[in-house]
Formats: C-alpha cells, structure tokens, sequence
C-alpha cells in the first residue's frame, strides 16, 4: 500500500519507509531512520538518525525522536532509540537516544505518552503505560509494564519502576518503586497496593491479598530490604506475583522507597 507523505515534508531517501505510513507537512526525517507500517506522523515531528520505529504509532506535533542525549559522556557515538508498536506519542514529547556505542533508549509496546513527556537516555519502558502531563524520566532507568505516572513526576537517573505501580502527580523520586503499589509525595512514601490495576489486569483476590501481606513486611516491619524479601518468601504463599516482588527487593542498586 503506498504512503501518504506531504510534499512540504523533508524525508531523507536514506531513510526506511513502510507501508500505509501518513506524514503530514513540515516533518523531518533523518537519514539512519526506519518505520514500520500504518504509521502516523504529524506536523513538525522530527525523528532523528538511530530511531526506529514500529507499526501502528502516532507521533503528534512537535515530539522529537532521536533527540542526542543530555549526557557529558556523549562523545557522537552511534546509539538508537527503539519504539515498539501502537505507541501515541503526544505533543512536544523528547525521546533521547543511548549514549554510548551501541546503546538504546527503549520504549514497548501500547504506551502513551503525553504532552511534554521526556524519556532521557538508555531508558528502558515495557509495555501498556501512560505517563502523565510533563513527566520526566532521567537517564538509565527501568519501567515494567502497566505502570501509571500522573502528571508532573520526576524519576531521577537509574532508578526503577515494577509493573503496575502508580506515581501520584507532582512526586519525585530518587529511589526504586517495587510492582503493584501506589506512591507519591514529597518525600515519596508507600501508599499501599495498587488494587485497582491488580485487579484491571485480572489478578484474584486471593493474591492481591498475598501482595498487601507482602508489603506489611516490608513497610511496616523495621528490617532490611533484604530480611523482608527473605519474610516474605517464608510467610506469603507463592505466586507469580510475590516472586516479582522478591526479585525485585533483591535486585535494587539505589534501595527502595520508604514507608
């Protein structure tokens, strides 16, 4: 199927076109650029060399994919940004490439991102996500999937985020947000499980019970990130669910936030 592409838009040759892909005029398309079929690219969208792009986005006004990254460590190298599929991608979103040979910015599949959002450097998102009115992302971080930011937060750099957990608007954060809990404040604290998205994504009651069990270990008790992760396996039933939460106790580099 052919593309729709404006005659004002400036489309590299070099660049990789799908098909069915509708680009509106006063588009910029650099020359290292491929994007996947059924695409659609609105007015004064730049995508920039190292981006690729799958099937099925919108990219409304003014974002810009590709963007070089806000790193002093930058030094020119060639890196990329990977967007998946049936991503909308609002007005004025900054999308910045890895820093380093090789490296990636990457954002999953069925994600929205609204207006103003940036997503910095080597990020790496999952899928089915909505981030809020002017959020910011830092560099080096890691989002699971099915998480919600509300307008205005702030992650700071190589920090990361578990599936279906919830930033309240306005919260920053310095610390690693575990799955399945809502968050926010300044300081951040712990607001307890995330029911609603629990149970939007078909987890049963019994196990939503499991997690809030859980996190009484590791909020209310006055132990280590480890300790709670080792109650938790002693005393919560096991599942998919607590098992993620283990992990991810486990795993954090910068801790987590607090009670």
């Amino acid at each position: 199927m052919m593309n729709n592409i404006s005659d004002k838009a400036v489309v590299s040759p070099k660049a990789k076109l799908g098909d069915n892909i509708k680009i509106f005029p006063f588009v910029y398309i650099e020359d290292y650029v491929e994007i996947g079929d059924n695409c659609v690219i609105f007015p004064f969208v730049s995508i920039l060399n190292g981006t690729k792009i799958g099937k099925d986005n919108k990219l409304h006004q003014g974002a810009v994919l590709g963007a070089l990254p806000q790193d002093f460590a930058f030094k020119g190298e060639r890196s990329e940004v990977v967007v998946g599929d049936n991503n909308v991608i609002r007005e004025n979103v900054i999308v910045n490439r890895g820093t380093h040979e090789g490296g990636q910015t990457v954002i999953g599949n069925n994600n929205m991102l609204m207006e103003g959002v940036h997503i910095s450097h080597d990020t790496k998102i999952g899928n089915f996500n909505v981030f809020g009115y002017g959020t910011k992302i830092a560099g080096d971080c890691q989002i699971g999937d099915g998480v919600i930011f509300s307008s205005s937060v702030i992650e700071n750099a190589g920090t990361r985020v578990g599936n279906l957990a919830m930033l309240q608007a306005g919260t920053r954060f310095s610390k690693d947000v575990p799955p399945y809990v809502i968050a926010g404040g300044n300081p951040i604290e712990y607001a307890g499980p995330n029911n609603t998205m629990m149970e939007a994504w078909h987890i049963e009651e019994r196990i939503r019970k499991h997690v809030a069990n859980a996190y009484r270990l590791v909020f209310n008790g006055k132990v280590s990130v480890f300790d709670a992760a080792l109650q938790i396996r002693d005393q919560v039933p096991d599942g998919e669910q607590v098992r993620n939460i283990i992990e991810f106790l486990n795993s954090t580099q910068v801790g987590i936030i607090s009670k």
